[in-house]
């Protein structure tokens, strides 16, 4: 009983905060717009039942969703933001990984600290001190003029280079701390035996640190490329009109034309899109343990 009890308490969470608000929306994707509260038809009755109630939803929004190129440019603009900026955290998240993990042990919880402490921020106040810094008339701009490095202001804020900026910052302790765990936990004397075997320090980083770190830099993107794809604040805040991603579609069907069906359509298709590859993933690391055994 405790066992199933156990069991069931994950399954219940998932349940009700996935599952089944999961369903609400999609079945809101198969209604149509309409004047009324909430804007969309049909509702349930027990009047008509529920059979009548089915035989109103299609998937009319689906369609139209290939039917307008605003939402597949967007779905692939999204994509490729969230790439990038997943490749760009790797790049900068790495070296900060690897440096903590090869720090004096009495160093690393400070590192630690100094990497969540942005947490203790609000999310908000971080990304409007970006605007602060990125605008014209921001401290970066600022400083490069002080410098001499540029002659007049560049043009950073309401462009793609400021959304990969604020990602980047904003997600960058996601990458850090799976990357630093993988790499804490790892046996030192295995670099120490492939430098034995006569490879250099370079070759050893890329034959034995890289590979055994390969779940925490897994882990880190799936951290990184997941909310990336569907974020909101960061490109409205900081990126221009011409930046163009999934969310900030889903908050314009839904707040500005208040067409919630098509809305919830859109979130249909970006929850597939994530779940479809962690699914695989999963797949592959259970056939790798099962070989493995």
């Amino acid at each position: 009983m405790r066992r199933l009890v156990l069991i069931l308490v994950p399954y219940l969470w998932l349940l009700a905060l996935f599952l089944v608000p999961f369903a609400i929306v999609f079945k809101i994707s198969l209604s149509d717009v309409a004047l009324a509260r909430p804007p969309y038809l049909p509702h349930f009755s027990w009047e008509t039942g529920i059979w009548d109630f089915l035989s109103q939803l299609d998937f009319e929004n689906f369609v139209f969703l290939t039917t307008d190129s605003l939402y597949w440019k967007a779905y692939l603009s999204s994509l490729q933001i969230a790439v990038t900026a997943t490749f760009l955290t790797l790049l900068i998240g790495y070296p900060i990984a690897y440096g903590m993990a090869r720090a004096p042990e009495h160093w690393r919880p400070t590192l630690m600290m100094l990497v969540i402490l942005p947490f203790w921020t609000s999310f908000l106040i971080r990304v409007y001190s970006w605007m602060g810094i990125l605008s014209q008339e921001g401290y970066l701009n600022q400083l490069l003029l002080w410098i001499g490095i540029i002659d007049t202001p560049l043009t950073i804020l309401n462009t793609n280079t400021a959304v990969y900026i604020g990602i980047v910052y904003t997600y960058l302790p996601f990458m850090i701390l799976p990357i630093y765990s993988a790499l804490d936990r790892m046996d030192g004397s295995l670099i120490e035996a492939a430098e034995d075997l006569g490879c250099s320090r370079t070759q050893a980083f890329w034959l034995v640190t890289v590979p055994l770190s390969k779940n925490g830099i897994i882990a880190g993107c799936f951290l990184v490329f997941i909310p990336t794809l569907g974020e909101f604040v960061i490109p409205s805040l900081l990126g221009g009109s011409e930046t163009l991603m999934i969310g900030k579609i889903l908050w314009e069907e839904f707040f500005n034309n208040r067409d919630w069906p098509v809305a919830s359509a859109v979130a249909v298709v970006l929850l597939l899109i994530l779940v479809v590859p962690i699914v695989l993933f999963q797949r592959n690391q259970q056939k790798q343990a099962e070989a493995e055994k």
